[in-house]
């Protein structure tokens, strides 16, 4: 069965410099983590203290598809008027996937986020890695490697397994 999507770990950890009409956020922010034009969103707890500096550090996991190239970090506030956004970030998936970090890499990353209007209006701070699925190790049903082959009799405190380990030497290989 081929997978579609794959386990995204995004820890929302903080944000900068919020505004609301030009005037610095007094409390009630959130974050919303959303996959590319997906209807699957996570959301951070509110935070009723941080004001304009807010601090989550929540951990989100998000199921992104394979074919996404990208995902939405959205902070809102809640206001007297409703829930209101602040700005949002579009976090491409090529800065965390590929190149030469391994796979389950924890990738620290800040990003500017941009208002309704496009115009910048603070940063947020998350931490991505993406989900390496974990291998299934193989019981052996007897109580000897598979590798190898018994030599020695054990009458004589001899027996044991002897093990042939191919090895490359020039153009021909030898078994040692």
């Amino acid at each position: 069965m081929a997978t579609t999507s794959r386990k995204l770990e995004i820890r929302v950890i903080s944000a900068e410099n919020l505004q609301l009409d030009r005037k610095p956020i007094k409390k009630n922010a959130s974050a919303t983590v959303r996959a590319e034009k997906d209807s699957q969103f996570r959301t951070t707890y509110m935070d009723t203290e941080g004001g304009a500096y807010p601090k989550w550090n929540e951990k989100l996991v998000l199921d992104l598809p394979l074919h996404a190239r990208s995902f939405t970090v959205e902070i809102q506030c809640k206001t007297s008027y409703g829930v209101r956004t602040i700005g949002t970030a579009k976090i491409p998936v090529s800065d965390f996937v590929g190149g030469f970090v391994p796979e389950g890499y924890l990738h620290f990353l800040s990003y500017r986020l941009r208002d309704n209007r496009g115009e910048r209006n603070g940063i947020v701070n998350i931490s991505v890695r993406m989900q390496v699925p974990e291998l299934k190790a193989c019981a052996t049903t007897s109580s000897h490697s598979s590798m190898g082959f018994p030599v020695g009799d054990s009458s004589f405190g001899g027996g044991g397994v002897a093990t042939g380990v191919p090895v490359w030497y020039g153009a021909y290989q030898k078994n040692y």
